[in-house]
């Protein structure tokens, strides 16, 4: 394993597709619309179309006045480029699509709603707040794996309290949101750059999660959700995560005994995931609301990950975003829609 950890199941899935590595090759590469729905079509069906249909596989019939329309020579129906993607029932062109997920992907802080409206000319706020929530949609692959299980390393599990309000409900801050943490700890190299900083450990690929309360159901399950049996787990000696060893993981609590630098020091990483995380969440989009935070994980989640390969980030995001399922501006506002999670097995 190289000192460098990316979630592989999106990222090498196609390595003869091209990605953007600066505005001017974006824009040799994608100055059309036709040019993004080749692109798209490559990233859905590497191997050749495939009607949904009937299943033939070829080259469809192209239809010169609807590009985003395939039909297949076998059955004659049609499949739309579209369908089944965040991109679906959009009526923003596919160059702007492809603009929006350049931007989300290779800026390593991203950019808030405003922000994005102003970069690409949107004229109503609404239309940027739901397209950015459509690709934090595709931000979170179908069939993500478990973390951890990796021989003599670890992953670290902690909980924190996110957001809240501070005005008109007396003192202190009222309506945080809990958010669950798990990451992965690795080591580097001897004689690599960076080998002797914290004993040589850095973090590997996290997850996050809001979750109801600090109980063992919620906490386990959300272990269960994250990590791979089998996994050593360092956590806290908080009484929720008391059952991992009976769940099948290799648990070692540390006792705090009201002393928090003793998790500081063998909890380090995770501290450093949080702080990172709130700096992101008030520096970027200045406060989140409780209904959307999870959303927001899934942004951090995606960019902590691939925060080694950046560009290639582009590539990723589309390929997921193609076979995502995303909200509708209806749902995005009505609180209808219910944002992925881990393993999607979180309430």
């Amino acid at each position: 394993m190289g000192s460098k950890v990316i979630e592989t199941g999106d990222i090498s899935q196609h390595p003869d597709l091209q990605f953007p590595r600066s505005l001017p090759e974006f824009q040799r590469l994608f100055p059309s619309n036709d040019a993004c729905a080749t692109y798209l079509e490559s990233l859905r069906w590497p191997d050749g179309f495939i009607c949904s249909h009937c299943g033939f596989v070829g080259e469809p019939f192209r239809i010169a006045t609807r590009p985003g329309t395939l039909q297949c020579r076998s059955c004659r129906r049609q499949t739309g480029l579209l369908v089944g993607t965040v991109m679906e029932r959009s009526h923003t062109p596919l160059l702007t699509w492809f603009w929006a997920a350049y931007l989300v992907s290779s800026q390593t802080p991203g950019m808030s709603a405003v922000q994005f409206q102003r970069q690409l000319g949107l004229s109503r706020y609404e239309t940027a707040f739901g397209i950015l929530h459509k690709l934090r949609a595709g931000m979170v692959r179908p069939d993500r794996d478990h973390i951890g299980a990796i021989p003599d390393q670890y992953v670290e599990i902690d909980e924190t309290w996110v957001g809240g309000r501070t005005r008109g409900e007396g003192k202190g801050v009222h309506h945080k949101v809990l958010v669950a943490c798990a990451v992965e700890i690795r080591i580097r190299k001897p004689g690599t750059a960076q080998d002797k900083r914290k004993d040589g450990r850095y973090a590997g690929r996290v997850r996050l999660a809001v979750v109801p309360d600090r109980s063992a159901e919620s906490l386990c399950r959300f272990v269960e959700s994250a990590v791979a049996p089998g996994t050593l787990i360092v956590t806290d000696d908080w009484r929720g995560y008391a059952s991992l060893d009976q769940r099948g993981y290799n648990h070692h609590p540390i006792a705090q005994r009201g002393d928090h630098t003793v998790t500081d020091d063998v909890l380090p990483m995770i501290h450093l995931v949080f702080a990172n995380l709130k700096s992101w969440l008030n520096g970027i989009h200045h406060g989140v609301s409780q209904q959307h935070l999870q959303a927001y994980l899934n942004e951090f989640t995606f960019r902590f990950n691939r925060r080694f390969y950046p560009f290639n980030a582009f590539r990723s995001l589309l390929g997921i975003a193609g076979v995502a399922e995303s909200p509708t501006f209806e749902e995005l506002y009505s609180g209808k829609w219910e944002h992925p999670t881990c393993c999607g097995c979180l309430p």
